[in-house]
């Protein structure tokens, strides 16, 4: 097959429009020229015609349209700012400790003369990294215990904010008593007589 018959195919057949409806090339090249006007009516009952095709069209793509992923909420709460900042440190820390173990056997098999500072280097990256790790671990406790909804009795968070309650509301019921005793104005006061 040439790609004449191909093309005399797609040509019979009729290729997209941007509307959704097949149109020829024969009947493209009539719906441009304007210079007919019976060209020009034909090409408006045409168009007249799209709407209830694409109407159509429309129903069949809802009824086969499928997202691609559906959204689910999160399993986990994302961390606290303190704790992130710290976890993308140690990640870093991480990262370049084991960057820098390759190198130093790279350069201890290749014999080169910078095999000893980079051994030195790892050994100190690594207690650095060690450092990092456990910084996430400390991090985490202490935002935990200072802010953080621990379900436990023994929560210190739990009973800064029932300590914090109380002493607002004594605050309030000294306040209250303050502004009864000003609008009294000394009205409930006994008399000396």
């Amino acid at each position: 097959m040439g790609s004449d018959t191909v093309m005399g195919t797609a040509e019979r057949r009729g290729a997209p429009r941007a509307g959704g409806v097949q149109v020829s090339a024969h009947q493209d090249a009539e719906a441009t020229d304007h210079d007919n006007p019976a060209d020009e009516a034909d090409s408006t009952a045409r168009e007249a015609r799209i709407p209830a095709q694409a109407v159509g069209r429309d129903v069949r793509e809802q009824q086969s349209y499928r997202p691609l992923w559906v959204e689910e909420p999160a399993r986990r709460r994302r961390l606290p700012d303190p704790v992130r900042t710290a976890a993308v440190r140690s990640v870093l820390l991480i990262a370049l400790t084991l960057i820098q173990a390759m190198v130093a056997f790279l350069c201890t098999m290749a014999g080169s003369w910078l095999a000893f500072p980079m051994v030195i280097s790892s050994v100190v990256s690594t207690i650095v990294a060690t450092w990092g790790a456990l910084d996430v671990w400390v991090t985490r406790q202490v935002w935990n215990q200072r802010n953080g909804v621990v379900s436990m009795p023994s929560s210190t968070a739990r009973a800064l904010r029932r300590e914090r309650r109380r002493t607002r509301r004594q605050a309030r019921a000294a306040e209250r008593a303050q502004e009864r005793i000003r609008r009294r104005g000394g009205a409930g006061q006994l008399s000396h007589s």
